[in-house]
């Protein structure tokens, strides 16, 4: 492999004409004279971030019991533009994915936290309310940058979305993480659970389709972000199809949570709150979808393709404390031949991915 590249482009998110060089997988400024060209044209976009995944999950929920499997998926989504990957729970942590060269940064949460119950079977550490502050404190001492609790799930006994933990204990657990120095992200699917999370101060919002106006104002002035997973929303009409028969209250709830989520995922940027893209790959949707999340929340929520690509790149890669293209930083971009703003379809077709200073 060549060690050495010139590339010269259009820099996203200023456009402006830009020449760089990598030499040992970092970017400088400065000439390297050994270096070939690798790129001429085209419109730089700093590595793809999928900041809702789940590397240790199948499609469907099941657990990835092998790091070969995992490194399977974690390709899948490195192949689309994909260079960091938020991983917002999984059963094995597949640390042996950490620092090959042609794998993603992964960014762990280790093992969701959840109710006894409440969440898909073997996936979870369950704990009740009383549990929940030291179950936090374990996660963080495995050395995770992000917790991943779960608000709500669906209860067989009253045949809808149940918030099984006590508000008090989550917001002591959230307390308790910050004061560890670790961020919380939090599952919320219903009306209860979104206001349990945001109430409690927690880091980011996954999903949400529960949330009220209310909650998007305090999320905005407490800097809680919105990972809304729009694919996976979507999801919840063919969900509440099988449910139906079983459980009609579950159902029609999902049906209720799904309407017009386009429209609060739309509110939440209005009013200021920060969102971010993510695939939930690995529960119902497969690997390798950020286009698709993109797309959709371009189309159904509005956002403009500069705003999608903001989420899923530089803010991103910001606000997980990632490089982002400059002086001394990692060699992660992605190439487009036409400009992604003027039409976003085009992320479906990356023209160069550059990882680590390599060509993919």
């Amino acid at each position: 492999m060549n060690s050495a590249w010139r590339v010269h482009g259009r820099l996203l998110p200023h456009a402006e004409p830009c020449t760089f060089f990598v030499a040992d997988g970092r970017v400088t400024l400065e000439p390297v004279s050994r270096a070939e060209t690798l790129v001429s044209g085209g419109w730089i976009v700093p590595g793809l971030v999928d900041a809702h995944c789940h590397l240790g999950l199948r499609t469907g929920g099941s657990a990835v019991t092998t790091p070969e499997e995992a490194r399977s998926l974690a390709a899948a989504d490195r192949d689309t533009g994909v260079l960091a990957i938020r991983d917002t729970g999984s059963p094995i942590s597949f640390s042996e994915l950490d620092g090959l060269p042609d794998m993603p940064r992964v960014i762990r949460s280790g093992r969701h936290l959840a109710p006894p119950g409440g969440y898909l079977p073997g996936v979870a550490v369950e704990c009740s309310s009383a549990e929940l502050p030291a179950a936090v404190a374990a996660q963080a001492a495995r050395g995770h940058r992000w917790i991943k609790l779960v608000g709500d799930w669906i209860d067989d006994a009253s045949g809808d979305l149940l918030v099984r933990w006590d508000a008090a204990s989550v917001k002591t657990a959230v307390q308790h993480a910050h004061a560890l120095g670790v961020k919380i992200a939090a599952h919320a699917f219903s009306e209860a659970g979104a206001a349990m999370m945001v109430e409690a101060g927690v880091d980011s919002i996954e999903h949400g389709p529960g949330l009220s106006a209310e909650l998007l104002e305090e999320m905005a002035r407490s800097g809680t972000a919105l990972v809304p997973t729009m694919n996976a929303i979507a999801t919840f009409r063919s969900i509440a199809a099988v449910a139906e028969t079983r459980h009609p209250r579950y159902a029609a709830h999902l049906r209720h949570l799904s309407a017009g989520f386009g429209s609060l995922v739309r509110a939440a940027h209005e009013i200021g709150v920060a969102v971010y893209v993510g695939t939930d790959a690995g529960c119902d949707v497969r690997h390798g979808l950020i286009a698709q999340e993109m797309l959709a929340l371009h189309r159904t929520a509005g956002l403009s393709a500069a705003q999608v690509l903001g989420a899923a790149s530089w803010r991103a890669r910001e606000w997980l404390g990632l490089d982002v293209l400059d002086e001394g930083s990692q060699a992660d971009f992605v190439v487009y031949g036409t400009d992604p703003r003027e039409d976003l379809a085009v992320i479906k077709h990356p023209w160069r991915i550059v990882l680590n200073g390599a060509a993919i």
